[in-house]
């Protein structure tokens, strides 16, 4: 089965991310899209840890371990960027001022319910940081997830089983194999890999989908 790379996945979500916007970028897939940003046009990176002003990742033996993004990878300043106290930055995030956030995911709701700290499993390590403060401190909370898991089995659910870390909060999901934007209306497919058809997303996905008109 065809499916999008990391990378293209990252693209995707990139261009759609508009000029000017304050964005954070989540620990894991999401940190890819800060190397896919469209030239020319401005998007300030925020990291909960207290960096604003991120560019991208920096080039193989220029890393610098004293300037880390919240998953503590090296990351480039841009011009007019900075770094600042853990609760400076999240008074950013729960004053509302980040436009967008992209997160990683275990599980999504039709609803927008997201789960993406702890699998409940006995022996998992909860990781929550700051993704509750930033899925409903956004306005607008994107996902990068896989479709599937290892199992084969649906992330995009009727009602997420896994511990939540928001209830309505995301509005788009980016998978490897389709673009779904999650509206009152239903989950709406606006984009699928090339090779698969809305019948065969259908047949994987654990929720009705609608096509976008």
């Amino acid at each position: 089965m065809n499916k999008w790379s990391r990378e293209q996945m990252a693209a995707r979500v990139a261009q759609d991310i508009p000029d000017g916007a304050v964005v954070n970028l989540g620990i894991g897939l999401p940190t890819l899209v800060a190397n896919q940003l469209p030239a020319g046009r401005e998007i300030i990176l925020h990291s909960e840890n207290g960096v604003i002003g991120m560019g991208p990742a920096p080039a193989e033996g220029e890393e610098d371990y004293d300037l880390i993004n919240a998953g503590k990878q090296p990351v480039t300043l841009l011009p007019g960027g900075c770094y600042f106290h853990h609760a400076d930055s999240f008074a950013m995030m729960r004053g509302g001022h980040l436009d967008v956030c992209v997160l990683g995911a275990f599980q999504v709701s039709a609803g927008g319910d997201l789960a993406n700290w702890h699998t409940g499993a006995v022996d998992a390590i909860p990781a929550v940081g700051g993704a509750m403060d930033l899925a409903i401190g956004a306005k607008k909370t994107y996902v990068m997830m896989e479709h599937l898991t290892k199992a084969g089995e649906s992330k995009l659910v009727d009602n997420c089983t896994y511990p939540l870390t928001g209830i309505a909060c995301v509005s788009r999901l980016y998978t490897d194999l389709a673009v779904i934007d999650l509206t009152p209306q239903g989950a709406q497919v606006t984009a699928i890999v090339d090779g698969l058809s809305f019948e065969e997303l259908q047949k994987l996905t654990a929720v009705t989908l609608i096509k976008a008109h």
